[in-house]
């Protein structure tokens, strides 16, 4: 089954691979990238049996005929955090300003690709409001998506180092952790949406994998994992 995803869902789907093959026989050939990317790869043609993407774009893709109908499915809110490099100290982002001199004392700022993914639209949106978006254009550090920032951020030769996308792709790097979810001015809570493409071949076995990505039991991986119901 082939599934295209936005990158916050990515660790959760691995977290389930084993048990949807044990359970429904489903094996799970993921591409994961920012949610534009992703809509932009199926809408060019490229080969879908399922879809996680932000519910806005499912809902665009069902209007237009490239999701079932009656198919998509709520995944859970993720939020959009701040992470450091594990170990390192924790600083204060909980207001604009604790936000703004935690960035500015950065050596470097890792985020997602802030035209096409969701977090890293938003962070630059943040950038432009705090004023401060020129003055750390030099230390941005922007990659395809969240789970690429965060494994490269875990990775930097810096040790003062920061960086912000969705809290799933922080709980499920290695060599990084969450400092906080972005203060509540500039909250973001994405809802995530799974849908079956109306051009699947194996339409059953994504409507199976959907299902058990939404389950009941699976809600503790979820959660574990940065989804909120």
């Amino acid at each position: 089954m082939r599934l295209l995803s936005g990158g916050a869902a990515q660790g959760l789907v691995g977290q389930l691979q084993q048990r949807l093959l044990h359970e429904a026989g489903v094996v799970v050939e993921g591409t994961f990238n920012a949610v534009g990317a992703m809509r932009d790869k199926l809408l060019a043609g490229e080969p879908c049996d399922a879809l996680i993407l932000t519910q806005q774009l499912i809902a665009q893709l069902v209007a237009d005929g490239h999701v079932v109908a009656g198919s998509d499915v709520a995944v859970g809110v993720v939020r959009t955090g701040v992470a450091v490099k594990a170990g390192a100290r924790v600083p204060d982002v909980s207001g604009p300003e604790a936000l703004r001199a935690a960035l500015l004392a950065a050596d470097g700022i890792y985020f997602p690709d802030p035209l096409k993914a969701t977090a890293g639209i938003h962070f630059m949106k943040v950038l432009r409001t705090l004023g401060i978006a020129d003055e750390l254009g030099p230390r941005l550090r922007a990659f395809p998506n969240g789970a690429t920032a965060m494994r490269e951020m875990a990775g930097a030769a810096e040790a003062g180092v920061i960086g912000c996308t969705q809290v799933t792709e922080i709980l499920y790097t290695p060599g990084v952790q969450l400092a906080d979810v972005l203060p509540k001015e500039f909250e973001l809570a994405t809802v995530y949406t799974a849908g079956v493409c109306s051009k699947a071949q194996q339409p059953q076995a994504a409507a199976a994998f959907i299902a058990m990505l939404a389950g009941v039991e699976a809600k503790a991986v979820r959660e574990a994992g940065g989804f909120e119901a």
